[in-house]
């Protein structure tokens, strides 16, 4: 399909979103006191997640890593706690890196370079083009998914946003819309429309401040802009985990730095294999991964939990210790821990949900 001219409405769309935000926008911390390094550690956590979500952690996360060297300074079981919950923990990590990195460097603070800021890691087109805009005002353009919806609705283009033409058009787009001087303000107007009013399933048309102007609104039909692809059957997989006692204490170990989730404490074990029983699961996971052998007491709880590309069911047994010294042969750490220690350890949050049944369980608290 060919693509839609934007010079008619760009005169007075950007004009009249920053207008618009100034008595519209969210409340949001971020947005309180507004620094590169602020606006780095926000965008970094808002990937893939809400901003309702991200507030209380943004929140703790500055007030325990207040500046670039804090964090680049921080132990990074530390930095994982903190962040604790929010998921997708590669960004975590990233941030820690890339503080790192700058320091190293000599930087005190976030660096108003672009292209330095792309070669940090986990930080995309998206991120610094944020950065850069938001918090040193530089005319760079964003893209998220609200972002993409608004320019779609309002010029009523159908394609699949994610072919290399429309990303294009999006990213030209959405440049070339920027006020002069005030790309901040711009930028963060763009994606408060989206996320408030020109939202996926059901916009508020009649309150939006292009509606006039909107050509998908005006064919009565802008929930069908732009095209939303097939969902995805996500795979299904069996898990099991192992709480083992030992006296009094527990056995916890930590994933590996490149594993998924690594980094992250968790109750011992894996992926239920091919005409594998539960139980076998457990013995065989616990043989390879810690060279031990347990009594398998009981069941304990069953957590069903979603990924974004597959979901699991994680199967956990009460298990006593009952031969071998415990290795780290396929994780990176292992401890031995009293109950109440294990809220200083972070976990996945499938874990968390565990350690809140443990609590109930053994009538201590685990976390």
């Amino acid at each position: 399909m060919a693509l839609p001219n934007i010079e008619s409405k760009r005169a007075w769309l950007g004009r009249r979103l920053v207008n618009w935000f100034r008595t519209h926008q969210r409340a949001l911390p971020w947005r309180r006191s507004r620094n590169p390094f602020r606006t780095w550690i926000a965008e970094m956590m808002l990937q893939q997640t809400r901003a309702a979500t991200v507030a209380p952690y943004f929140e703790r996360f500055v007030a325990q890593f207040p500046d670039l060297r804090a964090l680049a300074t921080a132990d990074v079981d530390d930095v994982l706690k903190a962040w604790e919950g929010l998921g997708y923990y590669r960004r975590a990590r990233s941030l820690k890196q890339g503080a790192e990195l700058l320091v190293a460097e000599g930087s005190a603070d976030i660096p108003p370079d672009y292209e330095r800021l792309r070669a940090l890691p986990g930080v995309g087109r998206y991120t610094a083009g944020a950065v850069m805009s938001l918090g040193f005002n530089r005319p760079y353009p964003i893209q998220d998914g609200n972002v993409r919806r608004v320019l779609c609705r309002v010029w009523a283009v159908g394609a699949d946003p994610r072919r290399p033409r429309m990303q294009r058009w999006l990213w030209a787009t959405a440049e070339a819309l920027i006020v002069a001087g005030k790309a901040a303000a711009f930028n963060e107007a763009l994606m408060e429309l989206g996320a408030t009013v020109c939202t996926d399933r059901k916009p508020r048309c009649a309150e939006c401040p292009l509606c006039d102007r909107c050509e998908a609104r005006r064919l009565g039909k802008p929930g069908a802009f732009p095209k939303r692809p097939k969902p995805k059957v996500l795979p299904h997989i069996d898990v099991t985990a192992a709480i083992i006692r030992r006296g009094k204490r527990l056995l916890i170990s930590k994933r590996r730095a490149d594993a998924m989730l690594g980094g992250l404490w968790e109750f011992p074990g894996g992926k239920v294999e091919p005409g594998e029983s539960l139980e076998q699961c457990v013995h065989r996971e616990l043989r390879e991964e810690l060279g031990i052998e347990v009594r398998v007491e009981r069941p304990f709880v069953r957590v069903d939990h979603t990924y974004s590309h597959f979901r699991m069911t994680l199967h956990t047994f009460l298990c006593r210790h009952s031969r071998g010294r415990a290795r780290p042969l396929g994780c990176a750490e292992l401890r031995w821990v009293d109950p109440a220690e294990l809220a200083s350890f972070a976990f996945p949050k499938a874990d968390r949900v565990v350690l809140q049944a443990l609590r109930e369980h053994l009538g201590s608290p685990p976390g």
